[in-house]
């Protein structure tokens, strides 16, 4: 059976593929509506799942005369209110993502400029370097990580 995040996961992910016509430009109106379309889905869901946290924060919130009850409490909202701070950053990418869209500037790589690819686009929607470029700034990251 799959856990909650899987079925999240799975609702991010649910869209059909963008199928290019042959000799359809890089980015053109209809593949800029495309990852609008994307971008706004995954928004309403992080902000659907933003709600439900407060009301069952809300809901659950009770003074427990034990402890340990309380301590499990604090624990489990302190991971939630953890989880939708990083949610929170997300959603600001979505809306800068949004804007480089409307912008004309989605989809290609802000270090060398070459298109990032609709496939990688599409796995990872706020994507701004082509999978090379994120390579090396990886190999880099650990190396001055070490």
């Amino acid at each position: 059976m799959p856990t909650k995040t899987q079925d999240k996961s799975n609702q991010i992910r649910s869209f059909e593929p963008y199928q290019e016509t042959p000799g359809e430009e890089y980015m053109g109106d209809q593949m800029r509506a495309h990852f609008v379309g994307i971008l706004n889905g995954w928004k309403k869901q992080l902000m659907e799942e933003v709600d439900r946290t407060v009301h069952h924060m809300q809901d659950e919130a009770a003074n427990f005369p034990d402890p340990a009850d309380r301590a499990s409490q604090e624990e489990e909202f302190s991971l939630e209110l953890r989880t939708r701070d990083r949610e929170r950053k997300l959603i600001k990418k979505i809306d800068e993502t949004l804007q480089l869209i409307e912008d004309n500037d989605y989809g290609w790589c802000e270090s060398c400029g070459v298109e990032i690819g609709i496939r990688r686009l599409e796995a990872r929607p706020t994507a701004t370097l082509c999978i090379d470029c994120k390579t090396l700034a990886e190999i880099k990251e650990k190396q001055l990580g070490s």
